[in-house]
């Protein structure tokens, strides 16, 4: 009788995101908050909580076209106090309806997308960057993963991500890498004593495979409802 390999040890996915709704600049804007609890390191790119870090909350909200404000990250820490978030967390923004956002699961991995691609090209390019405040991202990749994975594996699995965008919009027939101003946090359990923490999640890792296939499904479901 061949030998039953133990089932990995995971912890539980952070529940459905809240959605909230509020007037802002004369228009009806949404905003998606995730209440994480303790127990969850981040990395994103996120304007508001980047970088790697222990977050209780992820916040994706819209904003106005045309949005003007300098100080985006205090914008975004105010909407998630008025929701009543506490402690520290991550806050993206787009000017997509993130009300319409796309949802996809793969073997315990869950990926949450919002989409605009109004505005799009290749990442290599001959125009000079800008300085300053960037616009408000337009592809937001919200994903988490239920074990735990040391820091080099977050990178990784950014990166996991985006490459699994980038096939979806080419499989979309869209000639673009993604817009100037994409934004992505993954979630991951914070390791803790006794339980595995994963070294790899590049798209051919057990993780990363599962992951790329999650936001792969999410990014291309995003899509038609944002062209």
């Amino acid at each position: 009788m061949p030998a039953l390999l133990p089932q990995p040890r995971t912890g539980p996915l952070p529940t459905d995101p809240q959605c909230l709704t509020r007037v802002e600049d004369g228009e009806r804007l949404h905003a998606l908050l995730w209440r994480l609890g303790p127990g969850w390191r981040t990395v994103s790119s996120a304007v508001l909580g980047g970088g790697i870090a222990d977050r209780a909350w992820i916040l994706n909200a819209q904003v106005a076209h045309g949005y003007r404000r300098t100080d985006p990250a205090r914008h975004l820490a105010d909407l998630a106090r008025a929701a009543g978030a506490e402690g520290s967390g991550v806050g993206l923004m787009t000017a997509a309806d993130v009300s319409a956002r796309a949802d996809a699961r793969d073997g315990g991995v869950r990926a949450v997308v919002t989409a605009g691609i109004s505005v799009r090209g290749w990442a290599a390019s001959t125009e000079a960057g800008a300085v300053g405040v960037a616009a408000p991202g337009t592809i937001n990749i919200v994903a988490a993963l239920p074990v735990a994975l040391t820091d080099a594996a977050l990178v990784n699995a950014v990166m996991t991500a985006t490459e699994a965008k980038v096939q979806a919009l080419l499989e979309a027939g869209l000639d673009c890498s993604g817009t100037p101003t994409d934004a992505v946090c993954v979630a991951a359990r914070a390791p803790r004593e006794g339980a595995e923490v994963h070294a790899f999640a590049g798209p051919r890792s057990e993780w990363g495979a599962r992951l790329a296939r999650a936001v792969h499904r999410a990014v291309r479901a995003a899509l038609p409802a944002a062209a």
